[in-house]
């Protein structure tokens, strides 16, 4: 596709490092700034699909940013600036080899461990009698490890202080951070008519203080139900009408793809990406509530480079 961006190599100065994720380019400016570039790759089952989708940087980016700002007085984050539609200049914080996973509804990897007869998610206990979809008597926090390569591995609080993978004070901060950002999460989705039912958060940590980065509330990190008619669908055991990329993984389980050995991408035509995109614009609109502008990605690399250098030159 063109008009998608699904490679950087930039050279700023400064530069002391690049990281190439999934779906993000992280360049590290003098050790102490991030530059996180949202391409507009997408991944599933842990694999990077060979197609970008028109929008799809811009639309995590700005997302994030959006809810970024909109919890800053909850715990502060590592973003400065977005000089760009598609790029968050930001504080370089320490991660935590953990990641913060917050469920509020029973669905996902948990339904599927809970139906196969799991009655604990990483320590914590879940009733009985529940079905897909329901939600919690209060949200649960089912921490993973957070792998360099290949899978995050779930793991239980006790276990994360046991490891020394983050002290107990520490731990029990990130905990209190977690629910608070997910009670704020839940709230702004519900002024939209949303239900914000699972998502996950990453801490680091610069000069002895605790930083939210990464991204947050994004279509790729928290999956969404619509509110109107949960109770109706939940009543009559009916798939969810959800906001999410779920819909991308349905399509390639649908043709034969999740991500194992031997196992071939389906064609992702022009169309299929098109698609792919509108959901995408679609997931913004509702998510934040306000019609989504179309940067002009008649040069995307160009225009990021100069925006970044611009911003780095102040």
């Amino acid at each position: 596709m063109k008009n998608t961006l699904t490679k950087t190599d930039f050279n700023f100065p400064g530069q002391t490092n690049v990281y190439h994720g999934k779906v993000r380019d992280v360049y590290s400016i003098n050790n102490d700034l991030l530059v996180m570039v949202a391409t507009d790759r997408i991944s599933a089952f842990d694999v990077v699909l060979p197609e970008g989708i028109p929008y799809k940087g811009q639309v995590l980016n700005q997302i994030a940013g959006k809810f970024l700002d909109a919890t800053s007085d909850i715990v502060p984050n590592w973003k400065l600036a977005s000089p760009d539609p598609m790029v968050t200049v930001g504080v370089r914080c320490e991660p935590y080899k953990v990641e913060m996973i917050v469920r509020g509804y029973l669905t996902g990897s948990a339904w599927r461990e809970y139906k196969a007869g799991a009655r604990t998610i990483c320590g914590v206990a879940i009733p009985e009698g529940m079905k897909e979809n329901q939600k919690f008597p209060t949200p649960i926090l089912t921490p993973t490890t957070k792998a360099d390569e290949g899978h995050d591995e779930n793991i239980s609080r006790e276990e994360i202080i046991a490891q020394g993978l983050v002290d107990k004070a520490e731990y029990e901060q990130l905990e209190k951070y977690t629910l608070a950002l997910f009670e704020r999460g839940t709230e702004m989705a519900a002024q939209k008519g949303l239900i914000l039912v699972d998502t996950k958060y990453e801490f680091g940590k610069k000069d002895g203080k605790i930083y939210l980065i990464d991204e947050i509330h994004t279509p790729d990190s928290s999956r969404y139900f619509y509110a109107e008619g949960y109770e109706e669908r939940s009543e009559k055991g009916e798939e969810q009408k959800q906001l999410s990329k779920e819909f991308v993984r349905k399509w390639l389980m649908d043709n034969g793809f999740k991500g194992e050995k031997g196992q071939k991408v389906p064609e992702m035509t022009p169309a299929y990406c098109e698609s792919v995109s509108e959901r995408y614009i679609e997931l913004y609109e509702n998510i934040v509530g306000e019609k989504f502008a179309k940067a002009d990605v008649s040069g995307i690399a160009a225009r990021i480079e100069k925006n970044i250098l611009e911003y780095l030159k102040k």
